[in-house]
């Protein structure tokens, strides 16, 4: 068999969304808001999808961030805040490791893919300010599928894109939640562990698991 072709989820397994807790400060917002913003978008995107709706995420996103910012002392009006917010998560840069990373695996001749709950834009302006957008095929995102991921049609609108079966497909992720449905879509799973957190019971389990993208060649190349 080949290398299998690496499928990479975007937010905050490529993107750093760290970063968005000093863009809640600059609007006067508490910095420790930023994760409750992103787990608000999480949990509202996955209701809509649960419910069979594929709500654009960036619709998602500012309709949670009004919330979480609504009775907070801004330093300007709301309108202001949520363009400023908005506009710094079109942004972001990459962990550290991921560029890196990413030449170290197509340096060893592994096929790269990237599959985004968010816009396909938003992923490819990403890998282009990181300099390797010519490292990672195609850039795919659920709006183009029926649901958003973990519902299984992404993962299978993402297979027949990048026409592999899902057994010489691995999906790289932080989050646990898109390890599950990968794996439940009998894709191959990698937990990217960067904070070095338990794994939750109650989720399929990875395959393997690493705390850097710079460890992936090898792993998967054995």
């Amino acid at each position: 068999m080949g290398l299998p072709l690496v499928l990479f989820d975007v937010n905050e397994t490529l993107s750093d969304m760290g970063r968005m807790s000093q863009h809640f400060e600059e609007v006067g917002a508490p910095p420790q808001l930023a994760a409750l913003w992103f787990a608000s978008v999480l949990r509202d995107g996955f209701a809509h999808t649960v419910v069979g709706r594929n709500t654009p995420f960036g619709e998602v996103a500012e309709d949670a961030l009004r919330t979480v910012l609504a009775g907070q002392p801004l330093n300007r009006d709301v309108g202001d805040a949520l363009r400023h917010v908005m506009t710094s998560l079109q942004e972001l840069p990459v962990h550290p490791d991921v560029a890196e990373g990413l030449r170290a695996l197509t340096g060893r001749g592994f096929e790269l893919a990237a599959l985004t709950n968010g816009a396909a834009a938003t992923a490819e302006a990403l890998l282009e300010r990181a300099g390797v957008r010519g490292d990672v095929g195609p850039v795919l995102s659920v709006e183009d599928a029926p649901r958003w991921k973990p519902a299984p049609e992404a993962y299978a609108y993402a297979l027949r894109t990048v026409q592999r079966e899902a057994a010489d497909v691995v999906l790289v992720a932080v989050h646990p939640w898109d390890i599950d449905g990968a794996a439940r879509a009998g894709l191959r799973t990698v937990w990217l562990n960067r904070a070095g957190v338990p794994y939750p019971a109650a989720m399929t389990r990875a395959d393997h698991e690493v705390s850097t993208i710079a460890l992936l060649p090898d792993l998967l190349a054995a």
